[in-house]
């Protein structure tokens, strides 16, 4: 009989063995593909969602250029609304931007989120990485961080005619309204930063250093991660009291 107990006990070691090393290879996949150590569907309290590199879209960048795939990024935006465990959501930027469409989706899907939600750009927020930063419900900028603010490019082939100018206008009024629906810069304002011609080398725009990116409006506060934290956690805090009073 103790033989028997012994071969079931030592089955049910192989068992969890081999179970804690499938975990281990999953979020050994999901470092690698996320560039994120808490993974998908992890039951903690706050989510980190880092957007660096260039962002992805339906274009494959080349293997050497460190990147943010739209593809991984919304089914874990998914994966975040639908587990009752997360409470809030910290989105850490360091962004050269990337495809337009692809940084506008999640940028809308961040603002959709029903949890609490706080951005930090800690290197870079450019081009269609400034909606990103401004999509959370408050966001921080280090004092060394910078966002550039140009109007949209269009690599490859495009056509000369009315319709292609149009469409550049009309992706511009996309993003332009998305900006300013979700922080407090002026229309105006944005428009003509977007415009000026004599700050960036052989392109239209303007850079942004830490401060003037709050000065203008365009990010809620200065500060670090522990400050975007601290903040995080305010909010998380506002809205579970909120849900007891309801």
């Amino acid at each position: 009989m103790d033989k028997y107990n012994n071969i079931n006990s030592g089955n049910r070691e192989n068992e969890e063995i081999k179970e804690n090393l499938s975990e281990s290879k999953v979020k050994i996949e999901q470092i690698k593909e996320f560039g994120n150590t808490n993974g998908i569907g992890d039951d903690q309290r706050v989510q980190i969602l880092p957007i660096i590199g260039q962002i992805e879209g339906h274009m494959v960048l080349p293997p050497q250029t460190k990147a943010t795939k739209y593809e991984h990024v919304i089914p874990q935006l998914i994966s975040i609304e639908q587990n009752e465990k997360v409470k809030g959501v910290l989105i850490v930027l360091n962004t050269v931007g990337g495809d337009v469409e692809a940084g506008l989706a999640i940028s809308e899907m961040i603002s959709s989120l029903s949890k609490p939600t706080v951005s930090i750009v800690i290197g870079g927020g450019h081009s269609i990485g400034v909606p990103l930063a401004t999509s959370s419900n408050y966001s921080f900028i280090t004092p060394s961080a910078t966002m550039i603010i140009h109007p949209i490019r269009m690599n490859g082939f495009v056509i000369g005619v009315a319709q292609t100018f149009n469409y550049f206008k009309k992706m511009q009024e996309r993003i332009d309204d998305f900006i300013i629906r979700t922080s407090q810069i002026d229309g105006d304002e944005l428009r003509k930063m977007m415009l000026k011609s004599d700050e960036l080398l052989n392109d239209m725009g303007t850079i942004l250093i830490g401060k003037q990116a709050v000065e203008c409006g365009l990010i809620n506060e200065v500060g670090g991660i522990k400050n975007a934290i601290d903040k995080l956690n305010e909010l998380i805090k506002q809205k579970e009291e909120k849900n007891k009073i309801d």
